[in-house]
């Protein structure tokens, strides 16, 4: 199992599968990287591809300590990919992952080839932040009430239902991990709804693709356009209908997409 060791002492777990051109996925907020199982190998068939637990979650160390920040996991990032032995890599992070690999590519742009920022935020002030809805069904104190509120959020009814219905019970690899300690959750929760990239995208070089679902209303989709804006040659695609894990539930249109663009030009 390998480990990496973060600068201040924190192991940092991450796996390597498949070969070729590097590729780094990053999870979204309080998830391990049981979130890219259901993909995963479609990325390894094309990619050497690098997926790692963020500080907290998985079998990394879980310090109770003001370590966790969008730029602090992407120092992470960097020294995992140290320990790995990989100089240069594609980097496509989603949801808060999405949010880290912004800064992974403003502040480390010699170790990113292409980057993809997938149903994420540049943060406040300047993002957009989800409705008093979203907030009030996700806070609410019914626990079961508030996973399902957040199931709703990441996929379509009918793409919930033909799981639930079908001969087995169904595995849900986004909702969070289940061994996460309350203060690593809080940490992480923290740190995404502190992240603020706005001065900072103008200064990714590497070619750029966003991608986000039409019906996000989990992290809206009004960022795509925000994002696509703000960094320099930036390409947008939407997938319609799709919700917040469109990278799974429309993992045959998106997956495609992204490998197409991680292509072009022979990369």
């Amino acid at each position: 199992m390998p480990l990496a060791e973060a600068a201040d002492g924190t192991a940092l777990h991450y796996e390597v599968h498949g070969s070729g051109r590097p590729l780094v996925l990053l999870s979204g907020q309080s998830n391990s990287h049981r979130w890219w199982d259901p993909v995963r190998d479609d990325f390894a068939a094309a990619h050497q591809t690098l997926v790692l637990d963020w500080r907290g979650t998985g079998a990394s160390g879980r310090p109770d300590t003001d370590s966790y920040s969008t730029p602090g996991f992407a120092r992470d990032v960097i020294a995992v990919l140290d320990h790995a032995g990989i100089d240069r890599a594609h980097v496509y992070g989603t949801s808060m992952g999405g949010r880290v690999a912004q800064w992974i590519a403003a502040d480390h742009p010699e170790r990113v080839d292409r980057l993809v920022l997938g149903c994420t935020s540049p943060g406040a002030p300047h993002g957009v932040e989800r409705g008093p809805e979203v907030r009030g069904a996700l806070g609410q104190p019914d626990v079961a009430a508030a996973r399902r509120a957040l199931l709703e959020l990441m996929y379509t009814p009918g793409w919930i239902a033909e799981r639930e219905n079908g001969p087995e019970e169904p595995v849900f690899h986004t909702l969070g991990d289940p061994g996460m300690p309350p203060h690593a959750r809080r940490r992480h929760l923290r740190a995404s709804a502190r992240h603020d990239s706005w001065d900072a995208l103008p200064r990714i070089a590497a070619p750029t693709l966003v991608v986000h679902g039409t019906a996000d209303t989990f992290n809206p989709t009004a960022n795509a356009p925000l994002l696509t804006e703000r960094v320099p040659g930036a390409r947008m695609r939407l997938i319609p209908g799709a919700r917040h894990a469109y990278f799974e539930e429309f993992a045959e249109v998106a997956t495609p997409l992204v490998l197409d663009f991680l292509a072009e030009n022979g990369a």
